[in-house]
């Protein structure tokens, strides 16, 4: 069983930065594409970024684009999340997952768990 562990959050000042990781067990994961969601308090759980399994492709949504990187260490098992130039509105808890893409955005894989996430607080 694949289980995502995610580390890094924290509270951080507008206009600072983060850098989230996302360890997975499991021998798959260089498999996946990767992805990251996350859920603001009263909101639903939305996608942030994701890469594909070689790391060639990346994709952001339109509210990060310019300021998020993903990465990704297959020999780790790691993707990263470099979070730039932060924003109140990027407050949440940030969870990571293997992505399947749905249209024009991406969902967690259904064969893969949510991990407990990591809390990421900007204040203005």
């Amino acid at each position: 069983q694949v289980q995502p562990v995610e580390s890094g959050g924290g509270l951080v000042q507008a206009g600072g930065s983060l850098r989230l990781s996302c360890a997975a067990s499991g021998r798959t994961f260089s498999s996946y594409a990767m992805a990251w969601f996350r859920q603001a308090p009263g909101k639903e759980r939305e996608f942030v970024t994701s890469i594909s399994w070689s790391g060639i492709s990346t994709y952001y949504a339109d509210s990060v684009k310019g300021r998020f990187t993903i990465s990704r260490d297959n020999a780790k098992n790691t993707v990263y999340l470099q979070m730039n130039s932060l924003k109140p509105e990027d407050t949440a808890v940030y969870y990571c997952a293997a992505g399947v893409r749905n249209g024009r955005t991406w969902e967690k894989h259904p064969n893969w768990p949510w991990g407990q996430g990591t809390q990421v607080t900007v204040s203005s």
